[in-house]
This record gives structure tokens, C-alpha cells and sequence, in this order.
């Protein structure tokens, strides 16, 4: 059966200069837990799938995305992920997937009670609860107290808030380490912010909601 593909992009800032790379993706780009490799893979995309069947994933990052942040933060070997904006888990979730391989442990902040509740729910399904753990309150005024090396950070929030999120965090990434945004084309101020920076190096991914890849420099 002949393979069906989609195009994707990626902007490439280098620069003031933006180039748009053409890559293929599947049209049909899955999660099955049929695929996964150990048990506790499977319940986790059994979790995610359930989520999306649900629409329990509000103002989640779409299937395309989150098989990019398990990606990068498996490729990173990342021992610590922070997330700032929780929602419900989804994202949170294929960071795990990505956690349970290098042992490593995600601290996600959410500013609303309710996604918190449910997004600990859904960890606990997973069997990932030890893995996770989730800061309820202002992640703007929350993030002075991390103690931590940062490997990968994910910025998902009040889109107002990115360039705040992007200094208070940019101190505790690790040479080497990642910070990723999500609906960058929402955030010029951000764009600017992480291309305009001679420390840092940054592409962007359109396939999924548009998500920002920067590299902090070694």
C-alpha cells in the first residue's frame, strides 16, 4: 500500500534572514499504544489516546507536537523538564514518555485548580505520578524558587508572559539545554526575544500549533 504523505515546515531564523525547509511527515501520524515498546509506554499512550477520545486535552498541544517534545527530550537525555502550563497533563504526558527511558523527572506549573486536579489524574492513570510533579499558582512569580539544572523547559501559558518565563528560566538551563514554546507565530515579542540573543540558536516547527526549538549555547 503506497505510503500517503503531508507536508510540514520549519523556519530556520539565522539572523535577520528566515528560511521555510519543506520536510514529510505522515498524513496519518499515530500514538498507538499498539506500537509501544514497554508496558509502562503503553499505558501512557493508552492515557493519551483516552484523553483526545475525551477532549480532555484543553488548550493542549496537538499529536504532532507532542511527539516533538518526546523526541527532543529523549534525544537531550533531559534528567530535568519544566513545564510552565500544565493544562490537563497532555503535554506533560509525552514528556514521560520520553522520562521513563533517562530516569528523569518533569516539575510542571498550572495557575487554574481544576486542569491541576485532573492533570494529576491523568499522571496517576499512567502510572507516572512519581515521576511528575505539579506547582499550582503563578508560575511568573513560582519559578524564582527552582533550585534545579534545567534540561528541557517548555513555555505554554499566558503568551503575554513568554519574554518573563524565557528570563526567569534561561539562567537555570543548562549550557546545551532546550527551551521550547508553543503557538510561537502568537508571540513576536518571544521570537525576537530568542533569535536576537547571540547566546541562543532557535528553529521553528509549523506542523503541529508552531513550536519553537532554541538551543542555549555552550
Amino acid at each position: 500500500m503506497k505510503r500517503m504523505l503531508a507536508i510540514a515546515g520549519i523556519v530556520l531564523a539565522t539572523g535577520s534572514a528566515w528560511i521555510f525547509l519543506q520536510v514529510r511527515a505522515s498524513k496519518f501520524d499515530s500514538a498507538s499504544p499498539s506500537l509501544a515498546k514497554t508496558e509502562m509506554e503503553k499505558k501512557i499512550l493508552m492515557v493519551l489516546e483516552e484523553m483526545v477520545k475525551s477532549q480532555r486535552t484543553y488548550l493542549s498541544v496537538p499529536l504532532q507536537d507532542g511527539k516533538a517534545l518526546r523526541l527532543l527530550t529523549e534525544a537531550a537525555a533531559a534528567k530535568n523538564v519544566v513545564e510552565i502550563g500544565t493544562s490537563t497533563g497532555y503535554s506533560g504526558l509525552w514528556f514521560c514518555l520520553a522520562l521513563q527511558g533517562t530516569e528523569g523527572h518533569l516539575t510542571t506549573f498550572e495557575i487554574d485548580h481544576r486542569r491541576a486536579t485532573i492533570a494529576r489524574e491523568h499522571f496517576k492513570q499512567a502510572g507516572v505520578e512519581k515521576m511528575v510533579t505539579v506547582v499550582e499558582g503563578d508560575a511568573h512569580q513560582e519559578l524564582v524558587k527552582l533550585k534545579l539544572t534545567i534540561d528541557v523547559a517548555f513555555i505554554d501559558a499566558d503568551k503575554g508572559g513568554y519574554v518573563d518565563y524565557l528570563n526567569k528560566i534561561l539562567p537555570l538551563v543548562r549550557p546545551g539545554g532546550l527551551i521550547l514554546a508553543h503557538n510561537v507565530e502568537m508571540v513576536p515579542d518571544y521570537v525576537k526575544a530568542v533569535t536576537t540573543n547571540a547566546g541562543l540558536e532557535s528553529i521553528f516547527y509549523m506542523e503541529g500549533g508552531g513550536l519553537s526549538v532554541t538551543l542555549k549555547k555552550r
